[in-house]
């Protein structure tokens, strides 16, 4: 749920999808509420009367196929991060999903969140769908890292809640280096985790 979803963009294929991704670009830069269906579709170089085609339920279905697509996005990214590891630990696996937030904001500045986390302030209260939108798109994301820590030694009744751990863990140190324009929150986490959740996998036998 980073930039790094831009470098996707060109091979995002068709209108419609386009359109979900620009949203969910636009939503993690600008929220919810500052984002327009006329931008999306600039964003998207979508027709804009295209957007009623593919979205009769308007902006509120846009959000809520842009939050899925983010939080399946997410989910998939687990897999890259684990291969990505000469050995594959929690600890290691949780240092990779931080470290692309911090080559992010070192590389292009606090602009963007995580626009799962924004679609859930900016809506959860006042649109049912989009909450359950939201929910369903954290678990999206939370099962695959759950998963992950069960083939690494966690036992499986401590994963899902180790899983649930990390992802808050991210999403609040996200939002504190954005507040503070300094990846010092992230780094943080990443390092005072790591050893408690390699701990968990360890402790298995």
């Amino acid at each position: 749920m980073t930039a790094a979803e831009t470098s996707g963009k060109a091979t995002v294929r068709g209108p419609r999808e386009r359109m979900v991704f620009s949203a969910a670009q636009l939503i993690r830069r600008d929220g919810v509420a500052a984002t327009g269906m006329r931008e999306v579709a600039v964003h998207a170089g979508a027709p804009r009367g295209s957007l009623q085609h593919y979205f009769p339920g308007g902006k509120e279905q846009l959000v809520n196929e842009a939050v899925g697509w983010a939080g399946r996005y997410a989910g998939d990214r687990v897999a890259r991060f684990l291969t990505a590891l000469p050995e594959p630990t929690p600890g290691g696996l949780f240092a990779e999903m931080v470290r692309q937030w911090t080559d992010e904001y070192e590389a292009g500045g606090f602009a963007g969140g995580c626009p799962v986390a924004a679609a859930t302030v900016d809506c959860a209260q006042s649109t049912a769908s989009t909450r359950e939108a939201v929910a369903a798109a954290f678990a999206t994301w939370t099962g695959p890292v759950a998963r992950a820590l069960v083939d690494m030694g966690v036992p499986e009744e401590r994963a899902g809640a180790l899983a649930t751990l990390m992802i808050s863990a991210l999403e609040g140190a996200i939002l504190l280096a954005r507040a503070e324009r300094d990846v010092r929150p992230l780094t943080t986490v990443s390092r005072e985790l790591g050893p408690l959740l390699d701990a968990a996998a360890n402790r298995r036998d």
